[in-house]
């Protein structure tokens, strides 16, 4: 598996922890969606909503879409897990759409980031998007601490595509609109 098939496998696996923790998110009421908890942001609905603005940032740097750190004026986009998990799965979409089209050569594309009152720094997008899954995973853990102080049992996130659990994951694929041929259509094809 060459780093690109590795990024196309990664966004494709971070939808799916999405999926999960968005699934059993729902099963919360409102109030405790919205209740303060300990973590570093309050509460599931700030961590969430923080989830996904920076993956809109980080999405439109990769896509040189000049929004920048204005991305962050509204902390808050979505009050409620509906209209916040429907964002969530598109701005998957748009980053699993991202990596299907990324080529070896793209990998060391400069990626300009503006980091508000330090500048504009020059990444790669070899380095854009480690940093991307690993904020995800950073913050769906804490999201996962958090659903452990409620009545809804935590989803497993830490899975990835064994070939001998296919069984397991079908329901959830199907609700991805997804097939496990997408998984495992490129490995080893070194687009």
């Amino acid at each position: 598996m060459n780093m690109v098939e590795h990024f196309r496998e990664m966004a494709l696996n971070n939808a799916w922890s999405n999926q999960r923790l968005l699934s059993a998110c729902a099963r919360l009421s409102d109030a405790d969606f919205a209740a303060e908890r300990v973590s570093f942001f309050p509460s599931l609905k700030a961590t969430l909503n923080h989830i996904l603005i920076v993956d809109w940032y980080y999405l439109d740097a990769l896509r040189e879409g000049g929004r920048g750190y204005a991305i962050f004026d509204d902390e808050l986009p979505y009050g409620t897990l509906p209209a916040l998990a429907e964002a969530q799965r598109e701005s998957d979409r748009q980053l699993i759409d991202f990596c299907n089209r990324l080529a070896e050569a793209d990998l060391a594309h400069a990626v300009k980031l503006d980091r508000a009152a330090r500048g504009i720094k020059q990444e790669t997008v070899a380095s854009v998007l480690p940093h991307l899954f690993i904020h995800q995973i950073h913050h769906r853990g804490q999201a996962h601490a958090m659903m452990s102080g409620t009545s809804v049992r935590p989803p497993q996130l830490d899975e990835f595509f064994s070939a001998g659990e296919v069984s397991l994951r079908a329901a959830e694929f199907e609700e991805l609109g997804w097939t496990e041929e997408m998984i495992w259509a490129d490995r080893g094809a070194g687009r």
